[in-house]
């Protein structure tokens, strides 16, 4: 991929960090935008993912390959949850909790993850699940013909759905706890739903690569005509992959891939026109600002007081803040950040 694709996709990707931190904002608002944002801005990041997989084929290599989702993906996840933890605990104990049983009923959700752990870790969930998510992609493309691979997908696709449909209807109460009584550790059961979207990035890769006005009209016009039928109540559509929650086993592949198609297509053209430097210098950051976003609202809210746009201007100027402090100052400082990179030989090139 040339210089100026991967403009646009820097680019979308940091527009789309500014979304999620937006998603996270614990206000009321009289527009229901967080709600709207939820519709596609994870599965645009998977679909974003699976633009640039490429399938290992060689037993030798596949070791490799995990090895290098591992550390760019996992050690950042332990080097957030640790230092979190920390500060967390820290603050527990300054504030005088000194209940042992609390803090091993907590480090054991930790160690759980994914939708059981809130609060300051409300999206760890994402880089399990992107883990995970690769590693079923990379067994299914290297065992698997095409056809065989689409099958596959059908049926994670189907047995998300009928696990959505049981904690939604038949355990039932709210998605968070309807979704918390099945167990499952790192929310391993939603990469069968994020596969799905991963599959598409990466099968229809041309597409992706320069989206037509053709499509990105067609985009335009399927998602307003889906904020429209919501917002008039002929339909009531919510997605919330952390919660299991898919709501249409339909509309959960064309709302979010419509609002994909218009946010790519325009970006593309905008990118073809102008650099957008303080979108791709979000991206650059994207890690820590997803890991600290949260936490940073959770220690300042006491002290200042803030709306939307204060929230999100805190929740993206301070991690970014800590991401340059952490790659210039902290001994391995970006590998902590996910900046692993391996020798590269003839054969390596194949997984990256």
């Amino acid at each position: 991929m040339n210089k100026k694709r991967l403009t646009w996709v820097d680019v979308t990707k940091g527009f789309l960090m500014i979304l999620v931190v937006i998603g996270h904002y614990p206000g009321q608002l009289d527009f229901p935008l967080v709600k709207y944002i939820y519709w596609f801005h994870m599965p645009a990041f998977f679909i974003l993912s699976g633009l640039f997989f490429k399938p290992v084929v060689e037993k030798s290599l596949m070791k490799i390959s995990i090895q290098k989702r591992f550390m760019q993906l996992i050690v950042p996840y332990l080097f957030f949850l640790v230092s979190i933890t920390l500060i967390r605990y820290g603050i527990e104990i300054g504030s005088g909790n000194k209940d042992l049983s609390w803090y091993v009923n907590d480090m054991w959700t930790l160690v759980v993850g994914g939708r059981f752990v809130r609060g300051a870790y409300g999206v760890f969930w994402f880089v399990t699940t992107l883990f995970f998510t690769y590693l079923f992609f990379l067994w299914m493309t290297k065992n698997f013909n095409r056809t065989k691979q689409l099958i596959i997908l059908a049926i994670f696709y189907s047995i998300a759905h009928f696990e959505s449909l049981f904690a939604m209807h038949v355990i039932g109460g709210s998605p968070s706890a309807a979704a918390q009584t099945i167990p499952m550790i790192w929310n391993i059961d939603v990469a069968l739903m994020a596969v799905v979207y991963f599959s598409l990035g990466y099968y229809l890769k041309s597409f992706w690569m320069n989206v037509s006005h053709k499509w990105l009209i067609a985009g335009v016009f399927v998602s307003i005509s889906a904020v429209l039928l919501d917002n008039y109540k002929v339909i009531d559509y919510h997605l919330s992959m952390k919660f299991l929650r898919y709501d249409h086993f339909v509309l959960d592949l064309i709302i979010p891939l419509s609002f994909t198609v218009v946010l790519v297509g325009i970006f593309q053209l905008i990118a073809a026109k102008s650099s957008l430097n303080w979108l791709q210098k979000i991206e650059k950051h994207s890690l820590t600002i997803m890991y600290l976003h949260i936490f940073t609202d959770i220690l300042l809210n006491d002290y200042f007081t803030y709306g939307i746009i204060g929230f999100t201007a805190f929740g993206l100027f301070v991690p970014i803040v800590v991401s340059i402090i952490i790659q210039k100052f902290l001994p391995y400082g970006k590998l902590f950040l996910g900046g692993f990179s391996q020798k590269k030989t003839t054969a390596d090139r194949a997984i990256t």
